[in-house]
């Protein structure tokens, strides 16, 4: 049988099984007394044939009738408690496992995101927890039940005849062979499916979160056959799989008669003869009758655990995923309270070995706005993923009031920074949770962030208020509102820093008026980065930056800017050619 590498199993055991020890050991015992009642069943079947079913043997049955009456109530008692114990623990272990591997997977960079869609994530928390979950209690169930089963029946069948039981297992070595092939092909269709399942949850995830698109460009027909397409891979690998766990258990059902029949020319003579009796042939006969289901239950078996098997190597290759460059768990260092300065110097990056800055170097000063404009692609963006912590830069050094952000916790730099960007992500809760966060807020912090972010403007207009729960990715409020609710977010957070990222581009003129007053409310006191491409919105920033391959290539006031006549004065002229 092909097995994932012991080290993982040894992980998942510490990890997840070890703290169910009691719970499994108990579930384990009720298994070997579900299993050993096949065994013993078929062994009263010898007194009652020989001694109940015989002149004058009448007064044996309520001995023995009693006795199988009490083996199907204790049988049915151990798989009640058994199976209510397997459910118990079976969730516990998944819903574990699911939450921890969300919680690491947070912990990861942004290149992760950027190679691993979301749709490939979310069949990995989803889809490879729930086939894990089964492990343990298949296995308990094979080794506890039918593995303990097949043992006692076959213990009976040997005190009955051994030569009969020898005969019995005479097809059993023409299994060795296809059992390891099969396992091998299980083994690989079932990481086709995983993979498989996650390119169908790509496509959903991509479709309706682009609904809209799909929608305005009547792509309906198009994404449909693109699903459909996937779908069909997925059918004809889960039927290829499907194929492969059933041939083990048909080819036990091949050997079992093929045993049964060697088994009928032995007995059938001696039992003519009288050398046998009636109750042992039908003890025997019993005994591997039983022994069928644990057969083809262990045939199936081995399917299964190579399916979970591969999702479990699939689940720990993400628990070893690690960002490029890990930070500190504790800050060596933290900036002084207040705002502070921020500085680049010579820092690059790429993207995919495509160079995106390349030795950017500049100060923004505490307490003042500093502005990056600049052509698409010059590196603004990359700059507001870089101060956050989403990416790493490959050379040089950003500081946050002089301290390096290599030497902080990422927990502690992002801290620093309240962010408002162009998308703001809106979460399907109530307007309240969408502010705050999960944090736990004074009602006056939340009063004048409301009041300062002209939430309060609309918020008598709500069915429900602060409570009014805004729709999937924010669809029940319009642009402008979703866009003050994430600057209210950002005010009550309370941070050094205000990152502003093409905050007011997808506004109207009356809703950009809005939320441009609201942020420069919010920018008081703070040290402020702000990029735009739409020049009207950062005339007023203390310090200009203009960005172009990854660079700064002029720098200064609106004015001076214009007075230079480079790179800033035309861009200027482009958008205010009117």
């Amino acid at each position: 049988m092909s097995h994932p590498s012991p080290s993982l199993f040894r992980r998942f055991w510490s990890g997840y099984l070890r703290r169910y020890t009691g719970a499994i050991l108990l579930g384990f015992g009720l298994m070997i007394i579900e299993g050993s009642a096949l065994g013993a069943l078929s062994y009263l079947l010898k007194p009652l044939f020989d001694v109940v079913f015989t002149p004058g043997g009448l007064t044996a049955i309520y001995g023995v009738g009693l006795a199988i009456f009490g083996l199907f109530t204790i049988r049915a008692l151990s798989v009640v408690a058994s199976r209510t114990l397997i459910a118990v623990v079976s969730q516990k272990i998944s819903s574990n496992m699911q939450s921890d591997l969300l919680r690491h997977i947070l912990t990861l960079d942004g290149r992760f995101f950027q190679t691993n869609p979301p749709g490939v994530l979310i069949e990995r928390v989803q889809g490879d927890t729930l086939a894990i979950q089964a492990i343990w209690a298949v296995l308990m169930t094979g080794i506890g039940r039918d593995l303990l089963g097949l043992i006692t029946l076959f213990a009976v069948a040997l005190s009955v005849d051994p030569q009969w039981t020898l005969a019995a297992m005479i097809g059993a070595p023409l299994l060795i062979l296809p059992a390891v092939l099969l396992q091998r092909y299980v083994r690989r269709k079932s990481n086709q499916l995983r993979d498989q399942a996650g390119q169908r949850a790509t496509r959903l995830d991509e479709i309706f979160h682009g609904i809209q698109a799909v929608k305005l460009n009547r792509m309906e027909d198009y994404q449909t056959d693109r699903f459909r397409a996937v779908l069909k891979s997925i059918r004809r690998a889960e039927v290829k799989s499907a194929l492969g766990r059933a041939m083990m258990p048909g080819m036990i059902d091949f050997v079992t008669g093929l045993g049964f029949f060697a088994v009928l020319l032995m007995a059938g003579d001696e039992i003519a003869s009288g050398q046998r009796t009636t109750g042992d042939f039908m003890s025997f006969f019993t005994a591997m009758s039983l022994t069928f289901q644990p057969l083809r239950r262990l045939g199936e078996l081995s399917g299964t655990w190579q399916i979970a098997a591969a999702s479990l190597e699939r689940v720990y290759a993400l628990f070893d995923s690690r960002p490029a460059q890990p930070r500190p768990a504790t800050s060596l260092a933290l900036p002084a309270p207040g705002a502070p300065e921020i500085r680049f110097d010579g820092v690059e990056f790429a993207h995919a070995d495509q160079p995106v800055l390349r030795g950017l170097s500049f100060t923004a000063e505490a307490g003042k706005t500093t502005a990056l404009v600049g052509a698409s692609g010059a590196g603004k963006s990359t700059v507001f993923h870089l101060l956050t912590g989403l990416l790493e830069p490959a050379a040089g050094t950003i500081s946050i009031g002089g301290v390096a952000s290599r030497d902080l916790a990422l927990a502690d730099q992002r801290k620093l920074f309240a962010t408002v960007t162009q998308d703001s992500a809106l979460f399907d809760e109530t307007l309240a949770e969408n502010i705050a966060l999960g944090r736990p807020l004074a009602d006056e912090t939340l009063q004048a962030a409301l009041h300062a972010a002209h939430v309060a403007d609309f918020l008598a207009a709500l069915p429900q208020g602060l409570q009014t729960p805004v729709g999937p990715r924010g669809s029940a409020l319009s642009g402008g509102q979703r866009q003050r609710v994430a600057i209210a977010r950002a005010l009550v957070q309370d941070a050094p820093v205000l990152l502003l990222d093409e905050a007011t581009s997808a506004l109207d003129a009356q809703s950009e008026s809005v939320v441009a007053e609201a942020l420069a409310t919010g920018s008081k006191g703070r040290t402020t980065l702000v990029i735009a491409h739409r020049l009207a919105t950062v005339r007023a920033a203390d310090k200009i930056l203009v960005l172009d391959q990854g660079r700064v290539v002029e720098q200064g006031s609106h004015d001076h800017l214009l007075a230079q006549g480079g790179l800033y004065a035309g861009l200027y002229r482009l958008q205010f050619k009117d």
